[in-house]
């Protein structure tokens, strides 16, 4: 089925056939969700990015082509932070470009498992851009704050440390899930290992999603500090606690045959 569709009774093509023919497609090429996935990545992005899979899939974009556009949008937000003083206007585009570069982030991966084009070097370039946002998103927020003299200097430390923390449990997750594949472990091996939304809501503070939600409070800079130490906070702990089950999962898998 192509992508425009005649309409009865009407004589201009309407393009909506190839995006719904497709998003029928992307509900059964779903991957599992992880144990741990937050509510907001679960629920909402990964829904949003089913959407702009589907109509990525039928405008014919590949998947890389939708990594660029996530990485667009994501880097075009860190650039917006380091331009402008802190603002409602400002947080609020900020926030917006965020959430659209997170949801394009969660469409190319579920194009590339519908399309089958996935490939090492698409996956590649999707880790290699996460890792940049994961670092610079953060750096570029103290920047920002040091540059239009936003808030006491005290502060600055905690977009700082969220750099370290963050940048670490991305390392983490990526180096313990390809350890996990090298001994055939998958992340969710059976149905008693299926994500429990109890879960999803209760690591929703370190959740990536609301970490770009929260910039739509950078009008009032005390308390978007607040809110955004607090979710560093918890980010932290979840580091802690997870490397801890990460090691000792690990060690339970031996050597390498």
């Amino acid at each position: 089925m192509t992508g425009a569709e005649l309409t009865p009774g009407a004589g201009t093509p309407v393009r909506y056939s190839g995006f719904r023919n497709a998003l029928d497609q992307l509900r059964g090429a779903q991957k599992t969700a992880a144990r741990g996935a937050p509510a907001y990545s679960r629920f909402i992005n990964r829904r949003l990015g089913r959407y702009l899979a589907a109509a990525a899939l039928a405008a014919g974009l590949t998947p890389n082509a939708v990594t660029g556009i996530s990485a667009v949008f994501t880097f075009g937000a860190i650039g917006l932070l380091l331009a402008f003083p802190p603002s409602w206007l400002l947080g609020t585009c900020v926030s917006f470009a965020l959430v659209v570069g997170y949801a394009f982030d969660s469409a190319d991966g579920q194009l590339a498992r519908l399309t089958g084009k996935g490939s090492p070097a698409g996956e590649w370039l999707d880790h290699m851009v996460d890792a940049v946002k994961t670092a610079a998103l953060p750096l570029s927020l103290a920047v920002a704050l040091f540059r239009f003299d936003a808030a006491d200097r005290i502060w600055l430390l905690v977009p700082l440390g969220s750099a370290l923390v963050c940048s670490v449990l991305f390392f983490c997750m990526i180096l313990t899930e390809q350890l996990r594949r090298q001994r055939g472990v998958e992340s969710v091996a059976d149905d008693s290992a299926r994500p429990s939304w109890v879960r999803s809501v209760l690591v929703v503070p370190m959740d990536y999603g609301l970490l770009c939600l929260s910039f739509l409070l950078y009008g009032a800079v005390p308390v978007f500090l607040w809110v955004y130490t607090a979710i560093f906070a918890a980010t932290a702990a979840f580091l802690v606690l997870a490397a801890v089950k990460w090691f000792r999962e690990l060690g339970r898998l031996g050597p390498q045959p």
